[in-house]
């Protein structure tokens, strides 16, 4: 029997082949991507307290990253396209999309964008892009309310709290067919005028 959702493991699998990532899980947004992200190495009893990232970013970023329970460091210096969420093995990748991307950074969370204003772009949605098998299972019960795919909520069995966070198939018929024109080579988006983050009082 077909599910509505078919398109979506579709759409997964052509972006796993685009970006030369082993395994690709599809969400809403990239802020919920590394959200994800984060709470799947806070989870794996990650030691490090905090995370650091550049002090001019987009301001959900320091938002997912409290919300998976690390605190914030900002730090100084330029980026373009994308920045480690240092010191973990994540990657916010909002404003770089292009083919075999994933082999240009090291074995980790790769984080991507598919609002309307990204080099891959529709009315919402993001993805991880990862290597790890066991991870890759988590993230898809995460984004799904902590439900096993395929399995009626009445037989499946709950064992984490998740999130409400897939994407929805509509939304990946698009980026599918928006995908099989894109161009293989993407430059690195320009920033936006983000602001200093470290002087946000809710940040501090």
């Amino acid at each position: 029997m077909h599910s509505p959702f078919d398109v979506v493991r579709n759409f997964e699998e052509a972006v796993a082949e685009y970006t030369g990532a082993p395994y690709v899980v599809a969400v809403n947004s990239c802020t919920m991507a590394l959200l994800l992200a984060c709470k799947w190495y806070k989870d794996a009893l990650y030691t490090k307290k905090s995370i650091s990232i550049p002090k001019r970013t987009y301001v959900s970023v320091p938002m997912s990253i409290k919300h998976a329970g690390f605190d914030v460091e900002f730090r100084d210096g330029e980026w373009l396209g994308s920045y480690q969420l240092s010191p973990l093995p994540v990657w916010d990748s909002a404003r770089y999309f292009t083919q075999g991307m994933y082999h240009l950074f090291s074995l980790g969370m790769v984080c991507v964008s598919f609002h309307a204003t990204k080099i891959l772009g529709d009315t919402q949605g993001g993805a991880i892009l990862l290597s790890d098998p066991t991870a890759y299972e988590w993230l898809k019960r995460m984004r799904f309310d902590g439900r096993t795919e395929g399995v009626a909520p009445i037989y499946d069995s709950f064992t984490e709290i998740g999130y409400h966070c897939y994407m929805s198939p509509d939304v990946a018929a698009r980026l599918l067919h928006k995908l099989s024109v894109l161009p293989k080579y993407n430059a690195p988006l320009p920033n936006d005028n983000y602001p200093d983050l470290s002087l946000i009082e809710v940040f501090k």
